[in-house]
């Protein structure tokens, strides 16, 4: 038995007294905020305050006498340690003969109890699931109560930081042009009112960015749009004179963040009302039902339309974004210099070679924040998809072996991420073979050609052959969307072979933008991930169809002193020296030190 963490329980009996107060027996805790955002502010961290588990997912159930914690595998590992003494038992999502949430509460939650959340930060989609199930059980649920309130004492503040707004020249197309295409849809979903909730969304339609959400420009807003007025809610602490007079200007009409939920409970419908149910939160969606069901009108339930229209970029977005991968692959062509001359000879540690890339980022020109904390692992360490190093808890570089990074910033201009594994002493023959394999992968579906109305579905299998001839397979996704000076991680397409809801529609259309990340992870071993940025392109017309390829948006070297050409085909090598042709030719003059440009020649050579 390890120590007992008493802070923790301590936190715990503090909740169920509340629970008690409340007449709630099973409390849920999930990790969001109230607009679904991947990154949560310190404010809203109640589940890491209750169990002590910081991860970037993860959900707790409370009850009289157990605590579970539901993650996912990139976590296990991680949650296991940081559990330790809390009483909270791990519940290893995906893994055999673990219950899903759902799962557990039904078959524990009996006859006249309730289950109590704040349904402010569950998605509407999620809270109808439990809806459902909790009415066949004749269980009760209590939505309408944050509990931390009564036992978080010291909690951090709302996160509030002035806005600014984006020049139409940099969006390439003004608030107006957008408002118009939205409420096009409206019209054409035959709804007069649209609730807007997701703050990416929020941010694209306006032109305006914020700072309130960890490595998102976003800011803390819902938005409503109807056939004439437009209402933004905000904190009004964020908005400076120059917000304000865009505002004015763009007949905006500001109100307070924290008047929104009062004006929900006052809000009459005048039509049926477009909400997408993933990305609003369920005690809005409860009240919005209600009135619909007095009033006679619909809730027609959809995606955003701003999703698929930021989704596909127009030819502003595009043409500032490839400048901004430029000078993003540059600079991260040089750390990766820098980290192959200096190991062994100075202290390095995950930590510290992160520091470095993070501060030579920052020296960009128009460089907002890092688009996610940079993701540094050494050797084992990258063999957790999502480890992150911290000051005090970081593996020294030492020169054998491996360091992947995985990183990116926000500019203006654009998003990036990119993701190097570099080597930095030395390897096993069989890290050769798994590295080369995900080269291979990578490059394949970089160069598919595939037709109109394919979906990120019916090309994974591009990045994921070679691995899967010699028996690999990666854990995650092979490739997300990402914002225009927004989140790293965007829909509604991406890549991926397992059938999930909603993903199986989004076509892949020219003018987007998506990731191409295979990797190999060997628990206790090593790591490995090679992302690039793609867009997809138009490639041909035939009496066939359309047919589309990607385009490289990332340029940076691939590290030949992990590929062993036995392990690669022809058609493969050959892509990995033209990759390495276009680096050389398109990195080269954006580098000044002459030393890294003769590295860098040697570094793109052909094999």
């Amino acid at each position: 038995m390890g120590t007992e963490n008493k802070t923790i329980k301590n936190r715990l009996a503090q909740l169920r007294k509340a629970m008690k107060e409340n007449g709630i027996d099973y409390y849920m805790i999930p990790t969001s905020d109230f607009h679904n955002s991947e990154y949560a502010a310190d404010f809203f961290k109640t589940r890491e305050y209750f169990c002590g588990f910081d991860g970037s997912n993860g959900t707790l159930v409370v009850s009289d006498n157990e605590a579970g914690l539901w993650t996912d595998g990139r976590y296990f590992i991680q949650a296991e340690n940081q559990l330790a003494g809390t009483g909270v038992t791990l519940y290893k999502m995906g893994e055999e003969g673990v219950p899903t949430i759902e799962k557990y509460l039904s078959d524990n939650v009996k006859k006249g109890e309730a289950l109590g959340f704040d349904g402010r930060v569950v998605p509407a989609e999620d809270g109808e699931v439990l809806e459902s199930m909790f009415k066949l059980k004749n269980a009760d649920l209590k939505i309408g109560k944050d509990l931390a309130e009564e036992v978080w004492t010291d909690r951090p503040a709302l996160p509030c930081h002035d806005m600014y707004v984006l020049s139409d020249e940099l969006c390439g197309k003004s608030f107006k042009q957008k408002l118009a295409d939205v409420r096009a849809k409206m019209k054409e979903y035959g709804t007069s009112m649209h609730l807007l909730s997701k703050l990416d969304d929020i941010m694209w339609l306006t032109n305006l960015r914020g700072n309130d959400v960890e490595c998102n420009p976003v800011a803390l807003s819902y938005a409503m749009i109807t056939s004439d007025m437009f209402i933004l809610f905000v904190q009004k602490d964020e908005v400076t004179d120059e917000v304000r007079a865009y505002c004015e200007s763009n007949d905006i009409v500001l109100k307070d963040y924290a008047e929104y939920a009062e004006y929900m409970s006052e809000l009459v419908l005048t039509g049926n009302i477009l909400i997408d149910k993933r990305n609003t939160n369920y005690l809005t969606y409860r009240l919005i039902a209600d009135k619909a069901g007095e009033a006679g009108y619909v809730i027609e339930d959809r995606e955003n339309p701003t999703e698929i229209m930021k989704a596909i970029k127009n030819e502003t977005e595009l043409k500032n974004i490839r400048e901004v991968y430029l000078r993003d692959s540059a600079k991260l062509t040089e750390f990766i210099y820098w980290v192959k001359e200096n190991v062994g000879k100075i202290h390095m540690t995950e930590y510290s070679a992160a520091m470095k890339l993070d501060g030579m980022r920052a020296e960009l020109p128009g460089f907002i924040e890092l688009s996610f904390p940079t993701i540094s692992a050494y050797n084992a360490n990258a063999a957790m998809a999502h480890y992150e190093a911290t000051e005090d808890n970081a593996a020294e570089v030492k020169a054998q072996g491996m360091l992947l990074v995985d990183s990116g910033g926000t500019y203006m201009g654009g998003t990036t991420d990119v993701t190097r594994t570099i080597v930095v002493g030395e390897i096993s023959d069989e890290i050769k073979k798994h590295y080369t394999a995900t080269v291979s992968g990578m490059l394949e579906l970089a160069n598919a050609i595939f037709k109109d109305g394919c979906t990120g579905r019916n090309v994974d299998i591009y990045a994921r052959r070679a691995l899967w001839d010699i028996g690999i397979d990666y854990n995650h996704g092979t490739g997300h969307g990402i914002g225009y000076m927004l989140n790293v991680h965007e829909g509604p397409h991406n890549i991926r072979w397992r059938s999930s809801e909603g993903a199986n529609k989004a076509e892949l259309k020219p003018g987007m933008i998506v990731s191409d990340e295979p990797g190999v992870y060997i628990e206790g071993s090593h790591g490995i991930r090679i992302e690039n940025i793609v867009e997809v392109v138009n490639r041909s017309e035939t009496e066939y169809g359309k047919f589309y390829g990607f385009d490289h948006l990332t340029y940076v070297p691939i590290d030949l002193e992990a590929i062993d050409k036995k392990y690669m085909k022809p058609d493969a090598v050959l892509l990995l020296n033209k990759y390495h042709k276009a680096v050389y030719d398109r990195v080269s003059p954006l580098i000044g030190d002459e030393k890294i440009k003769n590295w860098l020649k040697e570094a793109t050579r052909e094999i």
